[in-house]
């Protein structure tokens, strides 16, 4: 018998090949931090969000990867909603699906790699979303 974790019937299996590609690359495991951070709402601005800091002039690239790849990624999973002029993302619909799965990494360092950007630990803070 198989167990129904591996088991695709409710789409288990598929939400979580989407949660654990989404946070398979640095600017969107940032970006998607730092939406799970900010009020429901809330529009950030980018490149800014994924990176946690102000863009330098070395980030040009960033711009281009996220609105070619990583935006158009994210949206389709439902995780973002994104605008171009200017440049900025807020919540998506199914972003939620990710906060369980972004709070485990972040607490329980003693035994799941932290995440990280660059050099930059995420350090994810379930506390500043309800303020």
């Amino acid at each position: 018998m198989v167990s129904p974790t591996y088991q695709d019937e409710t789409g288990v299996v598929d939400q979580r090949d989407r949660i654990f590609d989404a946070l398979s690359s640095r600017p969107r495991r940032q970006l998607l931090v730092s939406l799970l951070e900010a009020q429901p709402a809330e529009f950030l601005d980018l490149p800014q969000a994924a990176l946690g800091r102000e863009p330098a002039a070395e980030d040009r690239e960033l711009r281009a990867a996220l609105v070619h790849r990583h935006l158009p990624l994210l949206a389709d999973y439902g995780f973002v909603r994104w605008e171009t002029d200017p440049l900025r993302v807020q919540r998506g619909p199914e972003l939620d699906v990710l906060e369980p799965v972004v709070r485990t990494l972040a607490v329980r360092t003693e035994t799941v790699p932290p995440l990280v950007v660059g050099d930059i630990r995420l350090e994810y803070d379930s506390e500043r979303r309800t303020e």
